[in-house]
This record gives C-alpha cells, structure tokens and sequence, in this order.
C-alpha cells in the first residue's frame, strides 16, 4: 500500500510541474525526491502510455525512445547521460570530442562505402545534428571574433554545454607549451652568464644551469605527455585546434622548447650533440612551415593579411633558434637555408603586423602581452647570424639594436600591460624578455663596457623575475584557484552554416538564457507538490 502511495505522489508530482511549465522543459525531465534529475513516464497506466487520472498525454516517441516536441527531436536523458563504472553519471555530450587515431582511420574506411555519419550532440539544453568533420577554414571567421578568434558571435552557440566544466584534457591548449618555451630559455640565459667571458666576475656556477635545464626538461615531458594524452583521447579537439588560424601557430612551440633544452644543454651533461637530434627536430617544424607558408601565399580566408597577429611570429622564430642550434653543432648549410626562410617571411609579416596593429582593432588587454614577441625575433636573429659568421658583426648588431628599441618602447607603456587577470598569455612575457638577455650578452662580450655589463645584468635580473613570477602564479591559479584552464569555447563551433541553422541558434539563446531560471523554478515546484502531497496524505491516515 505504502509502495503505492509513493507512485502515487511521484505521478501527481510530475503532474503538477507539467501544469505549471512548458512542455519543452515538463518533457524533458522532471526532478524527483532526490532533487536529481529523472525521466517520469510511467507506461500501461489506465490503459494509455503516460496517461494518468485524466492528465493529456505525453508527447510522442519513435522506436528508440526519442522525444519530438514541435517537429524537433529532442534525446531523452537516459540517451544523453549513463552510468559510469563508478555509479556516477557520465556526461555523453563529450563524447564527440573523444576521436582517437584508430576511430579516424576506420571514419576514412567507412566513408568509401556509405555517407558519412552524423553526430547528435546536446548545446545547452538541446540537441543539434552536425556532420562528423572539421569546420571549414570560413566557419572560423564567420563564427568566431576577436583579433585572437576566441569569442564566440551571440548568435552562435557552442556544440558543448557552456554551463558546466569540461574535462581537463579538453581545457587544456596547445598553447600551454608557452610555459616550457619561458622555462628553456632560462636554462640558455644561465649557460650564457656562466660561460660568457665578459659575465666572468659574477661567478655564475654552471650548476645552475644544470638545475634550470632539468626543471625545464621535466616541464616539456609533463606537457608533452598531457597534450598527448588529449590527442589519444580528443584527438577531434586537436584537429580544431590545428585548423583554427591563431592556435596553429603553436604548433611550432613544442619543437622550439626541444631546440631551447638543445641550446641550453649543460656541459656536464653532454658536450657535443649529434646532428641527428638537429634534423629531427627541424623535420616537424620544415613539414609545419610547408602548410602555413602555403597558405599564406595561396590567398582565401587563411592568407596573411586575413591572421596576422603577434602571435603569428611563433611560426618565424622557430627557423632562427633553429639555425642557431645548426650552426653550433657546424651545420652551416642547414642554419643557413633556415635562416634565409625565416628572414624572407618576417620581414613581410613584420610589415603587416605593424599595417595591421595600427589599423584594425587591438588586441583585447588579456593578450597584450604576446605583443612581446616583436622583441624575440631580432634578438634571436642576432643571435643565429653571430653564430653563423662567428662574430657580433655589424648585422647582428642592427638587429639587436631593433629588438632593444622595442623592448624600451613597449616597456615604457606599463600601463598598457596593467588591468588584466592571469592567463596563460602571461608566458609570452617570458620568452622574450630571456632572448633579449641572452643577445645582450654575448653583445657585451663583443662590446666589453660597464653600460653593457649592467645592461646585461638587468635584462637577466628582469627576465629571471619574470619567469619566476609567472610560474608561481601559474601553480597558484592552477593548483588554488582552478581557474588556469577555463572552458575552451573557440573549438567548439558547429559545423553548419549558421543562416541554415538562424532559426535554431534563436532558440537555442533563448533557452540558454533562461534555463536556469526554469530549472530552478521546476526543482522549487516539484517540491513543494511533494510536500503538499505528503501533508495530505499524512492528515488522510491520521
């Protein structure tokens, strides 16, 4: 009887929200004792599906269970959400993301023989059909805006849940790799001091560069590792990334820190490098440079005019650290030939970059400080070609002179790098303050004077300060505050053209806009029911 009784709240429960609330939000789930969510539609009661004691019925389903609320199919919760191996709900919407390298080689099997298949993944509260492939390169520019394409138009929506936090390895971003690019070039910095002639009265012990390599070597492993373990698991995430116009540029970090811990490896360590190490570290970033090189000659939406921004020069750099680490280890030809490539494509993106800054719409101050990277590439180019000519000479002179006018102009601006919160776009204060020490120097070593002892000393004071700076408040805000890695909105745009989908994306803001308040008024709904109910029945036995 008591069994009873409690089918018979729980159905009049349901009842009460289903008058109060919409149908879209009555059919869709309904909020139990437990205050979780559940889907209530009791079959065969009184001789029809979801009819109970006079109540209209429920809407429609097909064969699989699958709701239909004004000619849209809606996916009930079960099909959404299931158990997970520890009793806990597993959200399914993630599940589009999760493309490892065997479920991309059997999608390429499969689309021989059939059309490729859809995905049917929930946006906030409903579900959206979209083709299992990667946006178009003009989906980008359409959706998604901003200087650093990493804002989402209002009139698009996101095809994950905005709401709630993602999972960690879909948070975390290629651009992540900043931290070990600050890391190595501090081991670079220390090798310098400790073995430049002129920095000879500080003592610097090479035990210190020693430390710094090993810290950074670790931090390039424990990055590599996570980024890896994201292409195993979201390798459909990865794929965006690598086809977004600002994030690719990142791809070339990874390989930038490996020639850094090259550069920067201690003596006690290893001596001589073989140039084996050399080739397979230029061989990724050659085969990167093929594709982005191509595409900003080529023209359409991906040419260079179209993504030109501070970041962009992370794909320059990585040619003169490169001919940097060739000409150490004697592969004149190979450091040549990339700095030939670096030093044709920077002066034309050097030019657009300043074409650009000083005509369309700044950067948001939360990436103020990747302007930055105008000081890394001549300090490093000064660097590359004194290695490649053996001497400071005269070129490696102008160049350094370039990257401390910018240095000195944009350090002169502090308010202009004040008023923002902590990102990971901190890091790129890092890597080029560290260049900038590094081509001082060996400038000083050239050019032995008290002004440029002292210069040397105070690049790599502030540059130390930097770093030491950002990491620790790069351990704060991740490991205290959890707010390091926040949802990651520029790779989850949808694939569909939006003025298809104009109708849907109106709803969908709608929705996103008050579903809270409508959750929140069913949850205070179906409680007050149950207790009222519970009340009644109580005052019945008695």
């Amino acid at each position: 009887m008591m069994e009873n009784e409690d089918f018979q709240v729980e159905i009049m429960a349901k009842k009460g929200c289903d008058e109060e609330l919409p149908m879209s939000v009555s059919a869709k789930s309904s909020v139990g004792f437990d205050g979780v969510s559940q889907q209530l539609q009791p079959d065969n009661v009184n001789g029809h599906r979801g009819e109970i004691h006079g109540e209209k019925p429920m809407p429609a389903e097909d064969s699989y269970g699958e709701q239909t609320i004004e000619g849209e199919a809606i996916d009930p919760p079960e099909r959404q959400r299931s158990m997970s191996m520890d009793g806990r709900l597993r959200d399914k919407r993630f599940d589009s993301f999760k493309k490892t390298w065997s479920d991309r080689l059997e999608r390429r099997l499969s689309s021989l023989r059939i059309a490729p298949q859809e995905l049917d993944v929930e946006a906030n509260g409903i579900r959206v059909t979209e083709t299992e492939a990667v946006p178009a390169e003009h989906r980008y520019f359409d959706v998604l805006e901003g200087p650093g394409f990493d804002t989402l138009r209002t009139s698009e929506v996101s095809v994950l849940p905005e709401d709630k936090k993602w999972p960690f390895l879909l948070r975390f971003p290629i651009n992540s790799f900043g931290m070990c690019l600050g890391v190595s070039s501090q081991a670079v910095l220390w090798k310098a001091l400790a073995t430049s002639p002129a920095m000879r009265f500080l003592h610097v012990s090479l035990t210190v560069n020693l430390v710094l390599w090993c810290i950074a070597l670790a931090l390039v492993c424990t990055v590599s590792l996570l980024y890896s373990l994201k292409i195993m698991c979201y390798f459909e995430a990865v794929r965006r990334e690598y086809y977004h116009p600002i994030r690719v540029n990142f791809f070339f970090a990874p390989w930038i820190a490996c020639l850094l811990l090259a550069i920067g490896v201690p003596p006690s360590v290893a001596v001589d490098i073989h140039a084996a190490v050399w080739y397979i570290i230029m061989a990724p970033i050659f085969l990167l440079e093929l594709k982005i090189y191509g595409q900003w000659l080529s023209g359409g939406q991906r040419r260079l005019a179209k993504v030109a921004n501070p970041s962009s020069q992370l794909s320059i750099v990585g040619n003169f650290v490169g001919a940097l680490l060739g000409a150490s280890m004697g592969l004149i030809e190979g450091a040549i030939f990339f700095f030939a490539v670096g030093l044709a494509y920077y002066t034309v993106l050097f030019i657009i970059l300043y074409l650009r800054v000083s005509t369309n719409a700044t950067l948001p101050k939360e990436l103020h400080p990747i302007y930055f990277f105008f000081v890394a590439v001549p300090s490093i180019v000064c660097l590359a070609w004194a290695k490649i000519r053996g001497e400071f000479d005269y070129v490696s002179k102008i160049f350094y002179f370039i990257a401390l006018f910018i240095y000195f102009s944009l350090a002169a601006r502090v308010n202009f790098f004040r008023g923002f919160r902590f990102s990971l776009a901190w890091w790129a204060y890092t890597f080029p303050m560290t260049a900038a020490a590094v081509a001082t120097v060996e400038y000083s070593a050239q050019i032995t004077n008290t002004f440029t002892r002292s210069l040397s000393i105070g690049f790599s004071a502030i540059s130390t300060f930097a770093v030491i700076a950002v990491l620790v408040s790069t351990i704060y805000h991740a490991f205290v505050l959890h707010d390091l890695f926040p949802n990651d909105i520029s790779i989850t745009i949808a694939v569909a053209n939006t003025k298809k989908r104009s109708k849907l994306c109106k709803k969908l803001a709608k929705l996103r806009s008050v579903g809270s308040d409508m959750r929140d008024t069913e949850t205070s709904i179906s409680r007050g029911n149950v207790r009222v109910l519970s009340s009644s029945f109580s005052s019945d036995r008695v």
